[in-house]
C-alpha cells in the first residue's frame, strides 16, 4: 500500500522529513489520500511548475481522478468557484476581478491597510502584555482589509471566520464541514442579494453595476465568486502573520536586522512566503492527458497532488532551504501556486503581510511570551499556522 497522505512532521516550522527524502530519490511517488485513494505525490520545484502551468492537468473536481482531500466529498461545481475551472471558462471569471487587484489599485489601498494594522495593534497594546497576537492581530486585520475590499458588514464576521474555519478543518465530519458551507452560502445570497438592490462602490457593488446589470453574470456566480474571495481574502494571510511573526521573533538578530533596516521588510516577507507555505496540504489536479513528469508516465485518471511546502524548500532551487534568510535571491517562490490559477490576491497578500510587520517593528522590546516550543500549531487545517501567539514587550 502507498503510505499515507499527508506525512507528519517532526519539527511544526518545517515541512515533513518525508518530503526532503521523496525529492532526493522519487519525486513523483504515490501516496494514499485519506479517502483511500492512490494518488501521485509531486515534491521537486520543477515538477511542480511543469504540473501547475501545463493544461494536461485539471482543477475541476468532476475530472476522473481528482484526489480527494477534504472530510466533505465534492460535491457539483458552484457557480463562480473559477478556482476549481479551467480554461477557458476559468479565465472568463478571472478578468472580472484582475483590474480590482493590479499594482496600482494595490498602491492606492496600502494607506487603508497601513490604517487597519495600526487599529489593530491598538487594540492589541490596549489589552496590556502578555496578549495573544493571534487573536488580537493576525487574525482581524485580514478580516478588516477583505470586509472594507469587499463591502461585508464587520459585524458578520465572527459569523463567516467560524464557517471558514470549518470549511478549511480537514478533522471536522464531512457533514459538519458541508453545512458550515451551505450557511456560508446562504449568508452570501442574502448579501448579494442586497448588493443588486443597492451596490455601494466596494468591490461586490462593482461587480454588481458591471457585471450583473449587464447580464454577465449571474447572482449565484457572483455569489460563488464572493466565497472564494472572501475565505482565500483572510484565512491563508491571517496564518502567514502568525506564523511569520513567530518565525522572526524565535530569531531575534532577524527581527533586529529589520528593526534596523525597515527597507528590509519586503524581501523578509517573500522568505516567510518561500519557508512556512502555509497552504500545507498542497494544490491537487486531475490528469486529463498522458504526461510524463519526473520520468514517471501519467495517464488521464490519474490524481495528483503538488506539495508547495516541498517545492519551497528544494535544496536543487535554494541554497540552505531550511534556513531562514531574509535576502535570499533567486528562484520565485510558489507559496501562491503558479501558472493560470497563481493566487489572484497576492498582491493583496503581500501588502498585509507587509504592513503588519511594519507596523510591529515600533514596538518596543516586542518577544514572545512563552517558550517556542509551547506554542500551539494547526496541524489539521487545510491553511497552516499557529492557533495562539503569546506576547510582550517593555
Amino acid at each position: 500500500m502507498p503510505p499515507d497522505y499527508p506525512p507528519s512532521r517532526v519539527n511544526p516550522l518545517d515541512p515533513p522529513p518525508r518530503f526532503a527524502q521523496l525529492r532526493a530519490s522519487e519525486p513523483v511517488s504515490l501516496v494514499r489520500t485519506p479517502h483511500g485513494e492512490s494518488v501521485y505525490l509531486i515534491t521537486r520545484h520543477a515538477d511542480a511548475r511543469f504540473v501547475l502551468s501545463d493544461p494536461r492537468f485539471s482543477s475541476d473536481p468532476a475530472s476522473p481522478g481528482f484526489p480527494q482531500l477534504r472530510p466533505a466529498p465534492e460535491g457539483p461545481r458552484a457557480p463562480g468557484t473559477f478556482l476549481s475551472m479551467d480554461p477557458p471558462e476559468h479565465g472568463r471569471y478571472r478578468r472580472m476581478l484582475t483590474g480590482e487587484f493590479t499594482v496600482r489599485r494595490m498602491a492606492a489601498l496600502r494607506p487603508a491597510v497601513r490604517a487597519r494594522a495600526r487599529e489593530c495593534l491598538a487594540g492589541l497594546l490596549a489589552e496590556g502584555a502578555p496578549a495573544d497576537l493571534v487573536a488580537g492581530f493576525a487574525k482581524p486585520l485580514p478580516v478588516l482589509v477583505i470586509c472594507d475590499l469587499l463591502g461585508v458588514p464587520l459585524a458578520d464576521r465572527e459569523f463567516f471566520g467560524s464557517r471558514s474555519e470549518v470549511q478549511l478543518d480537514r478533522s471536522r465530519p464531512g457533514a459538519e464541514v458541508t453545512t458550515a458551507m451551505a450557511e456560508l452560502w446562504d449568508y452570501l445570497d442574502g448579501l448579494v442579494a442586497a448588493k443588486i438592490a443597492d451596490p455601494g462602490e466596494d468591490l461586490l457593488g462593482r461587480l454588481v453595476r458591471r457585471r450583473v446589470r449587464t447580464g454577465e453574470l449571474s447572482r449565484a456566480e457572483l455569489v460563488g465568486m464572493s466565497r472564494l474571495l472572501l475565505v482565500a481574502g483572510h484565512e491563508t494571510t491571517a496564518n502567514m502573520i502568525g506564523i511569520g511573526m513567530l518565525l522572526l521573533l524565535r530569531q531575534p538578530q532577524l527581527w533586529a536586522a529589520l528593526l534596523a533596516d525597515p527597507h528590509l521588510v519586503p524581501a523578509a516577507v517573500e522568505e516567510l512566503l518561500r519557508h512556512a507555505s502555509v497552504v500545507q496540504q498542497g494544490v491537487v489536479r486531475a490528469v486529463v492527458g498522458a504526461a510524463e513528469v519526473g520520468g514517471v508516465r501519467l495517464a488521464p485518471g490519474d490524481g495528483v497532488i503538488v506539495s508547495l511546502s516541498s517545492a519551497n524548500r528544494d535544496e536543487a532551487v535554494y541554497a540552505e532551504p531550511d534556513q531562514l534568510v531574509p535576502h535570499r535571491r533567486g528562484a520565485p517562490h510558489l507559496a501562491f501556486g503558479h501558472g493560470v490559477h497563481q493566487c489572484l490576491g497576492q498582491l493583496l497578500a503581500r501588502t498585509e503581510l507587509t504592513e503588519a510587520v511594519r507596523a510591529l517593528l515600533p514596538v518596543t522590546g516586542l518577544r514572545l511570551a512563552i517558550a517556542p516550543e509551547q506554542v500551539k500549531f494547526r496541524h489539521e487545517m487545510a491553511v497552516y499556522g499557529v492557533r495562539t501567539l503569546p506576547v510582550e514587550w517593555d
